[in-house]
């Protein structure tokens, strides 16, 4: 079995779900170049919990967790089976408490990037939560724990933004604020290094890790996707680029 891929996207709007842009352009030739995983395991910045919770419903429900959209991304479905036994391997490969969910189910940040890699929605996708009272060296150790489901050909999926404010957001600006470029940059120089724990410890960043984002949550699947990435790994970068001032759509590819 080829060992699968662990990958982080930055998701950006949910309107890439339904729309034809450079980011989404590269989406689409990841889920056609990359080796094709059995299951995906994603960590979405938007399920940020107190504790850790996995969903293991073969059914998941499709969760349309935004407002203010155009109808069309809402009629938008992804029904994507889920894995039963791959939740419950999860929960026992990962030391910390964990427990099941199903209230939730899969969120924008799953399916509007995987509508686009995998539109026939053919593939079982299991969704973990993130642990909003962890810290960054938990997140980054709960990817070690469960970087050898990998060899049983699941994709490690992170899906959120290395640098990410809505309120400083400039509609009107293509790039980044200069702080969101020289952060964006920071993490990845550290990747390409394989210096992970400047990722793990981004505050040594300086002032720009200070105005990256004012909560964790976007930031945080990053954490997980290193944390499964191996050193044997070639690492990818894809859609290298900050936009409308403070929205970093930078995503890291790490495969055989």
């Amino acid at each position: 079995m080829t060992r699968a891929p662990a990958l982080f996207v930055g998701h950006g709007s949910p309107m890439n779900a339904i729309e034809d842009n450079e980011f989404t352009t590269k989406w689409i030739e990841l889920g056609n170049i990359l080796p094709r995983p059995e299951a995906i395991l994603s960590v979405s910045a938007h399920w940020f919990t107190k504790g850790t919770w996995i969903g293991d419903s073969e059914r998941p429900k499709q969760i349309y967790d935004m407002y203010g959209f155009p109808e069309e991304l809402y009629q938008l479905k992804y029904p994507a089976i889920g894995n039963r036994a791959l939740a419950h391997s999860v929960i026992q490969k990962i030391t910390t408490s964990i427990e099941v969910d199903n209230s939730w189910g899969l969120d924008h940040g799953t399916w509007s990037v995987l509508c686009r890699m995998y539109p026939m929605a053919d593939i079982p996708v299991v969704q973990l939560s993130i642990d909003g009272t962890a810290s960054s060296e938990d997140h980054f150790q709960m990817g070690r724990e469960l970087a050898d489901l990998r060899d049983e050909g699941i994709m490690i999926l992170g899906s959120g933004n290395i640098v990410h404010d809505l309120a400083r957001i400039d509609w009107n600006m293509e790039s980044g604020f200069p702080y969101a470029e020289e952060f964006d940059n920071y993490i990845k120089d550290a990747i390409l290094e394989g210096k992970y724990e400047k990722a793990v410890q981004y505050q040594e960043a300086g002032p720009s890790a200070k105005l990256a984002f004012r909560t964790p949550e976007h930031y945080d699947p990053l954490l997980y996707v290193l944390g499964a990435a191996d050193v044997t790994d070639r690492v990818s970068v894809f859609n290298d680029a900050c936009v409308m001032g403070s929205i970093s759509m930078t995503g890291y590819a790490f495969y055989k």
